[in-house]
């Protein structure tokens, strides 16, 4: 038996072609940062909790307890998850009410959004 030649071997594309846009290297580097604050287990879960309350929103009192955590603590958490654009804090009185930022969230999910789309 004869060994193959290249010539017999079909010829087949290595890559596959892009089916959308990829990430510029600013806003890598701008969703990076939001990564990086929802990578915190603790953060993560403050996300969820304020998400999963009526109307995406809730009071600082109600974020305390289900976390376990100090106060100062989730205080930390949720500045740093409205200084990377994912909450956005109302002062209201001496509460605090932390909302979701839809826009963050969708930016997010087209990063890790896998069914095809035109590429722009």
């Amino acid at each position: 038996m004869k060994p193959a030649t290249l010539a017999a071997v079909p010829s087949v594309a290595c890559c596959s072609p892009l089916v959308r846009e990829p990430l510029d290297p600013a806003t890598a580097v701008s969703l990076a940062r939001v990564f990086k604050a929802i990578g915190d287990p603790a953060r993560l879960r403050l996300v969820s909790i304020v998400a999963a309350h009526d109307g995406g929103e809730a009071c600082v009192c109600e974020l305390i307890e289900p976390l376990g955590l100090s106060q100062p603590t989730v205080s930390h958490h949720l500045r740093v998850l409205v200084d990377a654009g994912l909450l956005h804090r109302e002062q209201r009185g001496v509460w605090a009410y932390y909302s979701i930022v839809p826009a963050a969230l969708d930016a997010l999910a087209t990063v890790l959004d896998t069914r095809q789309h035109a590429v722009v």
